[in-house]
């Protein structure tokens, strides 16, 4: 696989650093998972495919200690704690650096590791605040609103820092050395709606939230309720597409006002939404399969699975525990990603193996496991 070799260090936290590790896993990296010491009652990472877990106290002495070594025979750490927590830990960049001048240090933060806010708590609503994007966000007369914890957590987040990594592994290959990521996910947000701010200019926003081509203003961009429920996205910008649109509605096209009206667009959705109203999503798409009218079906989690075109390309997987999740992306041609089939780990499940793997001996994983520095977690056999 691509990243076939690298060697991983990913301290645990939330949903943000788990998906970016569990990405360079999926593409062949080594990820190993230092879980806090003493474990939780319960494993919050639910993105540990093909991860290992190693649960070691950072908070002692000996812990700290034993991340160094770790980080000596490492190529990536990737950190998600505030400005300030690691270097309190003994365990910043200059200090992990001068040990391992190839080391890439990734630290991945709501607010960056500089700024009024460094130190701060938040979350990606509050993040996707200060980015600029939830003020696009939302409908007409309603209050801005948060797409799930999408946007900030996981795209301006675990996806940018996962860029900024392979990155930072490529231009090692020519300098042959390490450096610090400061991933900001108020950043990544802000640079992942780019076409926002690029396209100022170009008439696309200039009405209300709510009442523009691409903010759910459109009849033609916007999704509609079927008669059992369920629901039909519109995505007919294109003149032709809209004809299209149009045409398998039953409408005349002659008969109705200009696509790009923008005080009719109101009346439109009305009939839009009457006709959608009429029949099911599987009538629908019926009539829509197999033409550029742009309308698909809005599929729930437990339905995407057995959609024809997903079949055909196996486009979700399943581990062996039968959990369906997205196969990952994108698809390379000579070396794609190949990802774990196995369950996800058990915190401290491979302590042991793990430090023998990094040149810690038997004596020394002893005494770290007497001082309860670290912890083992081997699962039960089943008989």
């Amino acid at each position: 696989m691509a990243l076939s070799g690298v060697r991983v260090l990913e301290l645990a936290g939330l949903a943000p650093s788990p998906l970016c590790g569990m990405i360079l896993a999926d593409f062949g990296a080594q990820v190993v998972r230092v879980d806090r010491c003493p474990r939780a009652a319960m494993n919050t990472d639910v993105q540990g495919r093909g991860k290992r877990s190693l649960a070691l106290d950072l908070k002692r002495g000996p812990g700290a200690a034993a991340l160094r070594r770790l980080c000596l025979r490492a190529d990536v750490l990737v950190e998600p704690f505030r400005h300030g927590v690691m270097e309190k830990l003994g365990l910043g960049p200059k200090v992990l650096l001068q040990e391992n001048p190839k080391l890439i240090y990734a630290r991945l933060t709501g607010f960056g590791q500089s700024g009024r806010y460094a130190k701060s708590a938040g979350h990606d609503i509050n993040y996707l605040a200060l980015s600029g994007v939830l003020s696009k966000l939302g409908r007409k007369d309603e209050n801005p609103y948060a797409p799930v914890n999408l946007l900030a957590d996981f795209a301006g987040g675990g996806v940018m820092c996962a860029m900024g990594i392979i990155m930072a592994l490529y231009e090692r290959t020519k300098s042959g050395k390490g450096q610090v990521i400061d991933a900001s996910m108020v950043e990544g947000a802000a640079y992942l709606s780019s076409f926002l701010w690029k396209s100022q200019n170009l008439g696309l926003w200039n009405r209300l939230r709510g009442e523009n081509l691409l903010d759910s203003g459109a009849p033609f961009y916007e999704t509609y309720k079927t008669l059992d429920g369920k629901f039909m996205a519109v995505g007919a910008i294109e003149p032709q597409f809209y004809e299209q649109l149009v045409k398998g509605l039953g409408l005349d096209l002659d008969k109705l006002p200009s696509q790009l009206s923008f005080s009719d667009w109101p009346e439109m959705k009305k009939t839009f939404a009457a006709i959608f109203s009429k029949k099911t999503q599987a009538e629908w798409c019926r009539i829509f399969d197999g033409t550029d009218a742009c309308v698909t079906p809005v599929l729930s989690l437990d339905e995407v699975a057995l959609h024809q075109h997903n079949k055909e390309r196996g486009s979700f997987i399943k581990n062996d525990q039968e959990e369906i999740s997205p196969r990952p992306s994108p698809l390379l041609s000579r070396t794609p990603a190949t990802p774990s089939p196995r369950r996800d780990p058990f915190i401290g499940e491979h302590t042991e193996e793990i430090l023998l793997e990094f040149g810690f001996t038997k004596e020394e994983i002893a005494k770290l496991h007497s001082e309860k520095v670290i912890e083992f977690n081997k699962p039960k056999a089943n008989l």
